[in-house]
């Protein structure tokens, strides 16, 4: 079977590789769709995603989608044929975060094409990936498998949305609409916000952002539009660049919440803290999800707007394509990899 594997930095290859097993607990999906992520492409660009750096090849992906085919030894959940979604973290269960309920800040977590640990964690960018069962999300009624790509990133917004508190008839500011941008104006109007402005440099990816469902969609570097807020109720700092920070810090009000999503490059970033304590701001990290993953696939199977975030499906053989569409955020919103093997001539 065939895999999406990164050797280093510039070294994508579709490489020929061994069909696993399922051992205990485990259950064999074979994929059909997967996300491309930033993070499979700072693996990509870079050789690596902030202080998390290749030590070795590695399966890329985990945004997958697809259908169970067996279960290990004594093991259940769906039945064989079902289209499930995969939940891509496995946290260990026992450490103070877990105990506390913050799974997502597991100290000793497994994350799908992490190399946050070595040996690394393989990805789900293969033909056939084994996972751990109780991993394993059906897919609901109605849903498209397309569609349901987007469940895990779609999860990562909820979850920031989350962490900034009540959203109801609020003024949401979000600054970046790369995909997670885009999602977050998506899951900030689900939760009820009254509205919600966003920013970023580039018109392709403002006409997502106001497919997803923002009132408001500014360019960052314009700020004579006549839309510019005054002041926010909350701002999600989606771009990963310390000038997003900078807007969200400056243009939410005394007392309200700053929440920042985006990975900020390593090392020292600057940012008005001074307005944190002068204004009583609350700043506030997001970091991946935990249960937002199911409310994720039950908003996906009630909103097909969401369509319209998914903006090319490429073959697993094109996968650098993939990759360079993906970086091209002038051009694209969401890229998926489709796995589907196709019918011998």
């Amino acid at each position: 079977m065939l895999g999406c594997v990164i050797h280093g930095q510039d070294d994508l290859r579709v490489d020929e590789l061994p069909v696993p097993s399922p051992g205990p607990g485990e259950a064999l999906v074979a994929v059909r769709y997967g996300g491309v992520c930033g993070s499979d492409l700072h693996y990509w660009r870079h050789g690596g995603v902030g202080d998390f750096r290749l030590r070795e090849p590695m399966v890329l992906g985990h945004e997958v989608v697809g259908t169970v085919l067996l279960y290990g030894d004594g093991t259940s959940g769906p039945a064989p044929g079902t289209q499930v979604a995969v939940h891509p973290a496995t946290p260990c269960g026992v450490c103070p975060e877990c105990s506390d309920g913050r799974r997502n800040v597991c100290r000793d977590t497994r994350y799908l094409g992490s190399a946050a640990r070595t040996p690394h964690v393989q990805g789900g960018f293969a033909a056939q990936v084994v996972v751990p069962a109780e991993q394993l999300r059906t897919i609901p009624a109605g849903l498209p498998l397309r569609r349901a790509a987007l469940a895990e990133p779609l999860s990562v917004a909820l979850h920031a949305v989350r962490r900034a508190g009540d959203v109801t008839g609020k003024h949401v500011l979000v600054t970046g609409a790369g995909p997670i941008g885009c999602l977050v104006v998506a899951a900030a109007k689900a939760a009820g916000a009254a509205r919600v402005t966003v920013t970023d440099l580039l018109p392709r990816a403002l006409e997502y952002a106001v497919a997803a469902g923002a009132d408001d969609a500014l360019r960052a570097d314009d700020p004579s539009a006549h839309a510019w807020p005054s002041e926010v109720d909350t701002a999600i700092e989606a771009s990963g660049v310390a000038a997003g920070l900078d807007t969200c810090l400056r243009l939410v009000r005394r007392g309200g919440v700053v929440v920042q999503l985006g990975m900020l490059p390593p090392g020292q970033s600057p940012f008005a803290g001074n307005l944190v304590v002068s204004r009583e701001i609350e700043l506030r990290g997001a970091f991946r999800f935990d249960a937002e993953f199911d409310d994720a696939l039950a908003l996906l199977a009630r909103e097909p707007r969401f369509d319209h975030l998914v903006s090319a499906v490429v073959p697993l053989g094109e996968a650098e394509s993939a990759f360079t569409l993906a970086a091209n955020r002038a051009e694209s919103c969401k890229v998926l990899l489709d796995f589907e093997v196709p019918a011998p001539l």
